[in-house]
């Protein structure tokens, strides 16, 4: 091989995950702040600038649920600022793209939130928005205010219009009990991604909700119609589908063996993904306000006055870490269900070449074999 250009270095780690598969004895080759190539390490150019990295290095993560960090809710502050302090929280701990979460709130509370997206789209960590609710069923709301739980309307159909029309990515949650499969095919014209959540429905309900265009479902197991012998319902109709699927990866929210089972119960790969459904207390403060009551991290759980679950304290990076060390998914699968599976479920990944070709070096992390720690790859090429 002839000199390397000017400009160019590279990086040797122990393995490499492109977004789609883990390998081993690659090099990556980068400029101008952005990864521009992998080859086999035996390929490097003659006179390379290239150092060895021990650990693993992959695209940093994508989390469609997050409902705040750094001690900021996104339904009590729905500004850029309060979304930029959310993105900088889940940044510290790996994930480089989100969708800010807002749960059921007031249809002003939904104006302000579509403004603070509209006013933040610039930022690359922002990939959208995903509304969860307020049109959901009241018998599985979970910690949604009742008082704000109402069928689909024109209001919130102007709101999404108003993103759409820009080309932003929109997730809403609904449950088919409060929206027809008219209004579901109505938002998919619109290029919104449905997905099927805080429903009490049975799974005839939730097939024809799938027919009518919903692609995914909401945190899995909770706040849904379990599965029995003789319904399935919601969740016995999401495994059994081929729509995507978020899960909630906590030990808390769902137990290790029914994570594993959904996961190898799926008639179709690659549509399983994480999600933090993350509140405040990541990077920030152990309590916090929603509706006005006051949530608590107590023994690792959130939990409201009454002792409910209140969304969840946990990273992509543990959730990642929980799924390969206690539920048994080998790593290459539990990193596509935090990077390309989820990008993808968004429109928003490259389907002709490697998630990691093209990224920005501030988006690329790396981490230990036995993932215990992790930083970005931009300071450890400073460190080591």
């Amino acid at each position: 091989m002839t000199a390397t250009d000017t400009g160019t270095s590279w990086v040797l780690p122990d393995q490499v995950f492109d977004g789609e598969t883990l390998f081993e004895n690659l090099a990556i080759a980068y400029s101008d702040g952005r990864v521009s190539k992998i080859v086999a390490a035996q390929n490097i150019p003659d006179g390379a600038n290239a150092k060895g990295l021990a650990g693993i290095v992959s695209p940093g993560f994508v989390d469609l649920q997050v409902n705040g960090g750094n001690s900021v809710l996104f339904n009590q502050e729905p500004t850029s600022d309060g979304i930029a302090k959310i993105a900088a929280a889940h940044r510290g701990f790996g994930t480089v793209k989100l969708l800010p979460t807002l749960i059921t709130d007031a249809p002003k509370v939904l104006e302000n939130a579509v403004d603070a997206v509209l006013d933040s789209i610039s930022d690359s960590a922002i990939l959208g928005i995903h509304i969860e609710g307020p049109h959901i069923s009241t018998a599985r709301k979970g910690t949604h205010a009742a008082r704000f739980v109402r069928p689909l309307d024109d209001a919130t159909f102007s709101q999404i219009r108003r993103l759409r029309e820009k080309n932003i990515p929109v997730m809403i949650t609904v449950a088919p009990e409060a929206a027809t499969n008219t209004d579901i095919t109505k938002f998919c014209e619109l290029g919104v991604v449905v997905s099927i959540g805080h429903s009490d429905a049975t799974a005839k309900v939730t097939n024809a909700a799938l027919d009518a265009g919903a692609i995914c479902f909401t945190h899995l197991f909770n706040a849904m119609s379990p599965m029995q012998g003789r319904e399935p319902g919601v969740v016995g109709a999401a495994i059994n589908s081929g729509a995507h699927i978020g899960i909630i990866c906590d030990g808390i929210h769902v137990a290790d063996e029914m994570v594993a089972l959904a996961i190898r119960a799926r008639p179709v790969q690659k549509r399983m993904f994480l999600v933090s459904d993350a509140m405040p207390t990541v990077g920030g403060s152990k309590e916090f306000n929603l509706y006005g009551e006051t949530v608590s991290l107590k023994g690792g759980c959130l939990v409201n006055q009454n002792g409910n679950l209140a969304g969840a304290h946990t990273t992509m990076f543990q959730s990642i870490g929980r799924l390969v060390n206690r539920v048994g998914i080998a790593l290459e699968e539990a990193l596509r269900m935090a990077t390309s599976v989820p990008l993808n479920l968004m429109h928003a990944g490259n389907s002709t070449s490697p998630m990691l070709i093209g990224m920005d070096l501030e988006d690329v992390v790396v981490f230990d074999t036995d993932l215990s720690s992790i930083r970005h790859l931009t300071t450890a090429l400073k460190a080591d």
